[in-house]
């Protein structure tokens, strides 16, 4: 067990180091050696877990998704929550800041950037068709067509941000896109119970992290 903590751990360092190499590099420029010497170690140990370079920002990629917002009986509160958290994230986690940048590069010619997108997509489909189901959108909602207007749009408004002031008025914008885009797709009365509060994002990893200590302190208990 120590000796697969022990890879796991050298894993997500090596991660960590190669998530700040292409958040300051960019996909193209950055070297495997810049990586080995952020991340201190043998370029045998980074092979060990990572074939190359575009698996490295693969990996880093990978891991805006690690953590979605938690599950909702409103679905349009969930939808919301996934975008919040992540604008949140962008502010917080150096990793996700550098897996948007590698979305966002477009001189990363050779690397499929296609994954981010079509993941987010796809979960914010998933979340829309239920919504559907259950009431909360309007008639003329198509999920799938709303869903990839909202990726592009948090796409572009994420880009606006890091370019203007380094992601510092994210949370509002995205707040603010939200209160533009949602009053033609939800119905009336169940937009006015959903929070677009600006710290929306904030309450939402303190609520996910809430559960995960709580959730790490019952497994002693356990065995």
């Amino acid at each position: 067990m120590a000796k697969q903590d022990r890879a796991i751990r050298t894993r997500q360092s090596i991660l960590l180091a190669a998530a700040g190499v292409f958040e300051e590099r960019g996909y193209q420029a950055a070297t495997i050696s810049e990586i080995l010497a952020a991340a201190g170690v043998t370029k045998g140990a980074l092979y060990f877990h990572f074939q190359s370079k575009e698996h490295l920002a693969q990996g880093v990629l990978a891991q805006q998704d690690l953590e979605m917002a938690l599950p909702r009986n409103c679905k349009v509160q969930q939808v919301v929550d996934m975008g919040m958290l992540h604008a949140y994230r962008l502010q917080s986690d150096p990793m996700v800041r550098a897996a948007v940048r590698l979305s966002l590069d477009q001189q990363a010619q050779e690397l499929d950037r296609r994954g981010p997108f079509m993941r987010w997509s796809d979960s914010i489909r998933e979340c829309l068709q239920t919504a559907q189901t259950q009431g909360e959108l309007l008639p003329h909602v198509v999920p799938h067509e709303s869903a990839e207007v909202m990726v592009g749009a948090f796409a572009g408004v994420q880009a606006m941000s890091q370019t203007v002031c380094d992601y510092q008025d994210l949370q509002h914008r995205i707040s603010s896109l939200l209160r533009h885009l949602l009053p033609s797709i939800v119905v009336p009365s169940v937009l006015a119970a959903v929070d677009l509060g600006e710290n929306r994002g904030e309450k939402v990893f303190n609520e996910m992290r809430g559960l995960r200590q709580q959730e790490e302190e019952l497994v002693p208990a356990v065995s």
